[in-house]
């Protein structure tokens, strides 16, 4: 898998602080549990500068596919977690 991953993270917020490796992700792992927290309970969490996380519903669908099997299933109604980007994320990302 290609990306960024949390380990990652901690590795360059160490690099860059005085801080010690064990507290770097302590810090980083406190953050995603209040962002999920957060979520869950607020159902909209705005970081200015970089976007915003939301839950949405999805409707439901009678008639979806098992990707594996192929067999008919029923998806019932459910909350779904949605990242918008901030413009100042979004100007850097996708430049005009």
């Amino acid at each position: 898998m290609d990306g960024y991953s949390k380990a990652d993270l901690i590795n360059v917020m160490y690099g860059k602080t005085s801080v010690n490796r064990k507290d770097v992700k302590a810090l980083v792992d406190l953050f995603i549990e209040e962002l999920k927290a957060s979520i869950v309970s607020q159902g909209t969490v705005e970081l200015r500068g970089f976007g915003t996380f939301q839950t949405r519903v999805r409707k439901g669908r009678q008639n979806a596919r098992n990707p594996r099997t192929g067999e008919p299933i029923s998806v019932e109604p459910h909350r779904i977690v949605v990242f918008k980007p901030g413009r100042n994320l979004k100007q850097k990302v996708w430049p005009l």
